[in-house]
């Protein structure tokens, strides 16, 4: 039962920070947006530095994602694998 309760705390805190990270990418991709509409009437703005922020946060919040869900994994399967053994 223990075991159980872990995982699934793990799985949930892992979509919890991983929505996170894809919050942060998503406005960052909202001021880029704005930036080039901006730009694209004329207005003088930093589109280039708002373009290479957002794609570095993207690629952040994909490497974090990436890392996230295979610690997760990594986790679960050790705890499952600890629960087994109980079993037995």
């Amino acid at each position: 039962m223990a075991e159980s309760f872990k995982i699934q705390f793990l799985e949930s805190l892992s979509a919890l920070i991983v929505s996170a990270f894809g919050l942060v990418a998503a406005l960052a991709w909202n001021e880029t947006i704005k930036q080039a509409i901006a730009a694209i009437f004329e207005s003088e703005d930093d589109l280039l530095g708002l373009t290479i922020y957002a794609l570095l946060v993207t690629v952040i919040a994909v490497a974090a994602t990436m890392l996230i869900t295979r610690a997760t994994e990594k986790a679960k399967a050790a705890l499952e694998h600890a629960g087994k053994k109980k079993e037995e």
